[in-house]
């Protein structure tokens, strides 16, 4: 089909450049191929992206949304790469906004326990930054250390304590935001409570970039816990038995900082990476941290393990043992990851219907004949079952595609969602009205066709 095209791309990217005069501007094709596809996700780019924009300031994102909305361009915003759901891998022509260099940390307060930062910041730099004032920063996701808290916002990321602390959403005050339009706005406070007007702050956490670029967050910090936290493992028969006793334990008024489940399979797996013989011991491991309680929170908690099925609870207050129980967590995916091919899903049910979870899962592997690895965050109900294939086969087997077909809708069946924290992305967009029912579904594209009516913002995400 003939095309008579307006412009060229010289012109367009002289347009680029002059609408941002202080971002590094890439579009060789090496950079443009290193920024492709994130390295976690799964490779969804759809074509060659335009130019690769790193920017330093707002006025430099104002002008190439300007520039975006000219020449009808597609915008992919960035900090460091880690979603696992190709949020921002490459959209054909597209511009992809990397807000990596906005990586400063603003403020610090301890009198209002607060803290503000651009974008890029990385999760625990801020956490650290916090800790020499004798605050913290409560949300911690596995990549904690490599992933910005951008990133975080954009997804609404979880992790080991939102048992406890919540997850991003529930740490976040305010936000400047850049809208597609061009203009900046400006949400929510450093109060710790507010009535006045919509929640839209609370919008643009988890939108994948979908609705504005945001540019500077405001996050509540905590008090450091008084008291020495103490760290263990229980053991348990099988998955089921130890999603009961978290159910129970959630239930106590104890408040853990951290439940989590790993079944006999992923023990395996850790066995083999770490020398160890966690498996033979149990079908199920349960790693739990309290970090305020003492012994009376303590001893509750046994109480209520071995009353539920733990086979065995240890528990230790010695720093370099609680980091070596810490690091199993830790080293948990490299080991599962090491046996083949992958995918690790994540899915969140009441705490109530865990343990009918975790027997599908066990159930699917036996009939199906896959290698399911399934972990998580127990306390909070969010189950991360990893599929492993083997190496030689390049593609997705049919069979894991049917797994995770019938996982997801077993998860809805219960009441939960197959998005507990490592959002939508390109992989699950299509089960927007599954999940949510036609008139939510609508409701979300006449959001987004109101703050970005001309589809530039991370197309194809989130929604699709």
């Amino acid at each position: 089909m003939a095309k008579f095209p307006a412009y060229d791309q010289k012109t367009i990217l002289d347009d680029l450049q002059a609408a941002a005069p202080n971002a590094v501007i890439k579009t060789d094709a090496a950079s443009l191929a290193a920024h492709k596809n994130a390295p976690n996700g799964v490779g969804s780019a759809d074509g060659d992206l335009l130019a690769y924009v790193e920017v330093g300031d707002e006025a430099d994102i104002q002008g190439v949304l300007k520039v975006a909305r000219y020449y009808h361009l597609p915008v992919i915003p960035q900090t460091t790469a880690t979603s696992t759901v190709s949020g921002s891998d490459a959209v054909k022509g597209g511009i992809l906004l990397s807000l990596k260099r906005m990586n400063q940390i603003l403020e610090v307060s301890r009198a209002d326990q607060v803290a503000v930062v651009q974008p890029g910041v990385i999760n625990k730099d801020l956490d650290d930054a916090a800790r020499k004032i004798g605050m913290f920063y409560a949300p911690d996701p596995g990549s904690k250390g490599i992933a910005a808290v951008g990133g975080n916002v954009s997804t609404n990321a979880g992790g080991m304590s939102t048992v406890k602390y919540g997850a991003t959403k529930d740490n976040i005050l305010g936000l400047h935001v850049i809208l597609a339009d061009g203009r900046k706005v400006e949400l929510g406070h450093r109060t710790l409570k507010q009535a006045f007007g919509y929640n839209l702050t609370q919008l643009f956490v988890g939108a994948e970039g979908t609705l504005g670029i945001v540019t500077e967050i405001t996050v509540k910090l905590m008090p450091l816990p008084l008291g020495t936290p103490i760290t263990g493992l229980a053991f348990f028969e099988n998955m089921t038995a130890l999603a009961k006793a978290v159910t129970e334990v959630r239930a106590s008024g104890v408040y853990p900082a951290m439940l989590e489940a790993l079944d006999k399979p992923t023990l395996g797996a850790l066995d083999r990476y770490e020398g160890t013989h966690y498996a033979d011991e149990s079908g199920a491991m349960l790693i739990l941290r309290l970090d305020a309680g003492g012994q009376e929170a303590l001893a509750k908690t046994q109480s209520v393990l071995e009353e539920f099925g733990a086979l065995k609870v240890q528990v230790t207050s010695d720093e370099k043992e609680q980091a070596a129980i810490l690091k199993l967590r830790q080293d948990m995916l490299p080991a599962v990851f090491a046996n083949g091919n992958h995918v690790m899903e994540d899915m969140a049910v009441p705490l109530s219907k865990l343990a009918e979870m975790m027997d599908y899962i066990a159930k699917l592997a036996k009939d199906l004949d896959l290698e399911i690895y399934t972990a998580g965050h127990a306390g909070d109900g969010n189950v991360h079952p990893s599929i492993i294939w083997p190496k030689a086969e390049t593609e997705v087997p049919a069979k894991v595609t049917e797994a995770l077909q019938l996982m997801f809708r077993k998860a809805l069946a219960l009441g939960g969602t197959i998005s507990g924290e490592h959002a939508v992305g390109m992989l699950k967009n299509q089960w927007n009205a599954e999940e949510l029912g036609p008139e939510v579904d609508q409701l979300q594209h006449q959001i987004k066709s109101l703050l970005d009516p001309m589809n530039i913002l991370n197309p194809g995400r989130k929604i699709n």
